[in-house]
């Protein structure tokens, strides 16, 4: 099929999504074109779940051969957190030969225009997305969720901020036309007369470290909004969650090649064991942009190493909860329960201090003391984890020894009120799987300030006592300055409160949810919508999605002639 005919095709099948996308962006409200409930796969070509787990099945122990040039061997050995060794071996790449590979097809990919980079890449989003079951457990087995999150984390919630990052893409290149017709009166003189020719332009290749406990969610936007904007992009996954990655760029290389361009826009750099090749190729000169979510050490080396290229990180914060009163005390009870539980806490938006005034808080069922409503939430995650099926169902796998030796650690930091209890997983015995540890802590004690102004990844909270409502308000504003938070979360039914949280976050920087007492929670941020990370504070420098996010990722390139 010819690759003109193939671009029509391919407007004429994404371009409504892609409207609504832009009109999603605008108006910010619910939208999505990607669905969440599992059964709702199986038809016009997508996999149905038996289909899905088959396809994944048949993955194990097989090498996935992308076709890349360059490829100077394979290498592998991912070991799933529920026990399971995967066996796939990927292409190891010798750099030099495949960076100018990913560089020869990028003239094409620019002149298609920011309408045929669009549909291409929704095209790529739609087959991942037909196969989502196939993709819920590469990411389950690579990250440790539990298959429901795996699937709509992994799944649908990626594929939206996929497709959110093409549409501020799109947005931001179309924003100058492509022709201008520039007329300038000289008075009595003939006035002066220039066409003018705008091209977005790419930087060139771009980076996405991936992470290992959102290979998709994480490593969508920085993928699609770099691929959009006419960037080659090299995606080198974390060693321990390279599948859903990989997956996804043989898709990315297949709808490429189909849509005639080349499929070395995209490559994956696969490791080999304890090779660290991040920081090799993050300061070559062929890369200019980066994406990065992971530590702040290394997130803090890249924006100081890597001169030649954009950086977008996502590091470390310590989330913070301040609980000065509320109207729905078992409603908060249940919503903090279920936050601190969910994927065992290993999420860049989990809370993990609360601070509550140590006289306590008032509550429509009376005043509670800080004992009393620590106690209280200890009890509410035991009941919400009491069931062993329901627990692993929402606790998934610790990721890897680091999250279960903090986990360990955290009780000798103060006084437990809740311990850690170990769960068995009967599918899969070899499953790492604890509850959550809520520790006490006192804000006035210098000693406990160094445990709960360092972030402590994983099933770890910090209950810490504070003076009053307005110490926790600059103990809030001090963390975020200091120590940066990809969440805020409060609740007080004082106005005067409310207000000075509010201007906290607002003059920090920091993304806030109030007052939460239902079925959203917050760690949790919905595509077209909320933004992930604000880019204003220590822990990210970018957010999931905006302008900004894509801006830098091309440049406007004038050409200028007489009329």
């Amino acid at each position: 099929m010819a690759a003109e005919l193939t671009a029509r095709e391919l407007i004429a099948r994404h371009r409504p999504t892609l409207d609504q996308a832009l009109e999603a962006i605008r108006t910010r409200v619910y939208w999505s074109p990607h669905p969440e409930h599992p059964k709702a796969y199986g038809e016009q070509g997508s996999l149905d779940a038996a289909a899905g787990k088959a396809a994944f099945d048949a993955l194990v122990g097989t090498r996935l051969d992308l076709g890349q040039p360059g490829t100077d061997g394979f290498t592998g050995g991912e070991v799933s957190p529920y026990g399971i060794e995967l066996g796939v071996t990927y292409p190891h790449a010798d750099i030099d030969v495949l960076l100018p590979a990913m560089r020869a097809g990028q003239r094409a990919w620019r002149d298609a225009g920011a309408e045929i980079r669009a549909v291409v890449c929704l095209e790529i989003l739609k087959r991942i997305s037909d196969r989502t079951h196939e993709f819920a457990h590469a990411v389950m087995h690579t990250s440790g969720q539990a298959f429901m999150m795996a699937f709509q984390a992994g799944g649908p919630h990626a594929q939206d901020r996929g497709l959110e990052a093409v549409a501020y893409a799109y947005a931001e290149q179309v924003r100058t036309p492509d022709t201008a017709e520039w007329t300038k009166p000289q008075g009595k003189r003939d006035p002066l007369a220039l066409t003018k020719r705008f091209t977005p332009v790419p930087r060139g290749i771009a980076l996405v470290i991936g992470c290992n406990t959102f290979p998709t969610w994480n490593g969508y936007p920085g993928l699609f909004a770099s691929l959009a904007t006419g960037n080659a992009v090299l995606v080198k996954p974390h060693p321990r969650a390279v599948l859903p990655l990989a997956l996804t760029v043989r898709v990315a290389r297949q709808v490429l090649a189909e849509a005639g361009f080349d499929p070395n826009l995209v490559a994956l750099a696969a490791e080999r064991p304890d090779e660290g090749i991040a920081k090799t190729l993050a300061v070559r000169p062929e890369i200019r942009i980066i994406d990065y979510t992971g530590s702040t050490a290394f997130g803090d080396w890249l924006e100081a190493n890597a001169r030649q290229a954009q950086v977008y990180t996502e590091k470390a914060g310590v989330n913070t909860v301040l609980v000065e009163s509320t109207g729905n005390y078992q409603g908060m009870l249940s919503n903090l329960a279920f936050s601190l539980s969910l994927y065992s806490g290993q999420m860049c938006t989990t809370p993990q201090n609360l601070l509550i005034p140590r006289e306590g808080i008032r509550t429509e069922e009376g005043p509670r003391t800080f004992d009393e409503v620590v106690a209280d939430l200890a009890r509410a995650v035991e009941g919400l984890l009491g069931d062993d099926t329901r627990a692993n169902a929402l606790l998934g796998a610790i990721v890897n020894p680091d999250v279960k030796a903090r986990l360990e650690a955290a009780a000798g930091l103060g006084e437990v009120a809740l311990a850690a209890r170990e769960i068995s997983n009967p599918e899969f015995p070899g499953a790492v799987v604890r509850t959550p540890v809520i520790v006490k802590l006192d804000g006035a004690k210098p000693d406990d300030e160094a445990a709960y102004m360092s972030e402590c990844f994983g099933p770890v909270s910090f209950a810490v006592a504070v003076d009053s409502a307005s110490d926790a308000v600059e103990m809030l504003r001090r963390t975020i300055r200091e120590k940066g938070a990809m969440t805020v979360g409060a609740y007080t039914t004082d106005a005067e409160v409310e207000g000075a949280v509010v201007d906290v976050c607002l003059d920090e920087s920091a993304q806030l949810s109030l007052n939460l007492t239902g079925g959203v929670y917050v760690n949790q941020t919905a595509a077209f919508s909320d933004f992930h990370g604000s880019g204003g504070n220590p822990a990210a420098n970018s957010a999931l999605c905006d302008g900004a996010f894509v801006a830098n990722r091309f440049r406007v390139v004038e050409v200028r002639r007489e009329a």
